[in-house]
């Protein structure tokens, strides 16, 4: 077989951790031999994401993923396993106490900079708690934290001393919930490498598994994120991706809405207020995407010819990107206190106690809930 380097041993991306080759610029880990003698030595991906802001498309097949984290189950490790508050549900990676054994887990819950400064923390906390006991997660300790603000990270280092011991330290999450960002406080904290992560808001920044050496001899391991489906992040035009992944702290929008009335986000989803007394609504999305009040019987007219224009983004390049949508209809029982959460773009909390008939419209695969108020 030929070596991928053209002679030379194969060396890893010390971005997003994959094999480099120089055949084919087409396939994960490309990179021209004339920045072979570049350090530290980044693929052209890595480098255009640093550099430009821009992403080709390499997919890491789901398989591959699930090989990676069946690993780890049979090592002695510490678990990070990170999820992204705006998009719990969408970025819990489901099932994994079967991956990881006995091994102790910590739940990282960041971007809790994007909830209003007075949330009441020791209320998200138990609402995690809850959440995870529903999934059969067994953690060690729920540590709140932004990445982006330097927040809850002093006592994630902590943990990380407190539950490490002799161990490796794996970090594991789906595709954009902060991940490089984390390890990069850590190996600025635990080893005095040079080296740091691409980050990025792209799907699957890191393609394979990044070992970073501590200063006591064992490691931190970042793992590839997960490709979830049913996330919005991973389903629209990479353009849009700014529109819906909020960078700031969230403006709820309350809606007092009568039966029969629709909401728009964009042209991304769609609500409805089927049945039910007048009642206020608090959309928690990014204020990047604007919400249209319409009547319910005009909705689907307005869609048709508005989608892409009016109702945006996607705009009508991109909109036929996206899969048909599908309606979810729910039902708000009398006195539940509920959010009807759209992976990836946010959620819509149902404020009163009366009862509700509802539906949420979202392209077909995206994952759509109702579930305790967060807040």
């Amino acid at each position: 077989m030929k070596d991928p380097m053209g002679g030379s041993s194969a060396k890893k991306c010390s971005g997003c951790g994959i094999e480099l080759q120089a055949l084919n610029p087409d396939l994960p880990g490309y990179i021209p031999e004339k920045s072979l003698g570049r350090e530290p030595v980044i693929c052209q991906r890595c480098f255009r994401i640093k550099n430009y802001n821009e992403a080709s498309s390499v997919a890491v097949d789901q398989d591959e993923f699930l090989r990676l984290l069946s690993q780890i189950g049979g090592k002695n490790a510490l678990v990070i396993h990170i999820v992204d508050l705006f998009d719990f549900e969408g970025s819990l990676i489901s099932g994994l106490q079967r991956f990881v054994g006995n091994n102790p887990v910590i739940l990282a819950v960041n971007k809790i900079d994007l909830l209003p400064k007075v949330t009441n923390w020791n209320k998200i906390i138990n609402w995690v708690q809850k959440q995870c006991k529903e999934q059969g997660l067994k953690t060690e300790e729920i540590i709140l934290c932004s990445a982006k603000k330097n927040q809850g990270f002093d006592r994630l280092l902590e943990a990380v001393s407190d539950y490490r011991g002799d161990r490796d330290v794996y970090v594991v999450g789906a595709t954009n919930v902060g991940k490089s960002t984390l390890i990069n406080r850590l190996i600025r904290d635990y080893s005095d490498l040079d080296q740091e992560l691409t980050v990025s808001r792209y799907p699957g920044t890191t393609l394979d598994m990044v070992s970073i050496p501590l200063d006591d001899g064992r490691h931190i391991i970042d793992t590839p994120g997960i490709v979830y489906p049913w996330r919005y992040s991973e389903l629209v035009n990479r353009k849009d991706l700014g529109a819906i992944m909020p960078e700031n702290p969230l403006k709820p929008m309350v809606y007092q809405l009568n039966e029969g009335q629709s909401l728009f986000f964009g042209g991304m989803a769609r609500f409805d207020f089927i049945q039910g007394e007048r009642q206020s609504f608090t959309c928690f999305i990014s204020s990047r995407l604007h919400i249209h009040r319409t009547k319910l019987e005009k909705a689907d007219a307005l869609y048709q010819e508005h989608a892409g224009e009016l109702l945006a983004p996607p705009d009508k390049d991109s909109l036929g990107e996206l899969p048909d949508w599908t309606r979810h209809e729910i039902r708000i029982p009398k006195g539940g206190k509920l959010d009807l959460f759209i992976s990836g773009l946010g959620w819509i909390k149902v404020n009163g106690d009366l009862g509700a008939l509802t539906a949420i419209h979202a392209p077909k695969g995206v994952k759509v809930l109702s579930r305790p108020s967060l807040i």
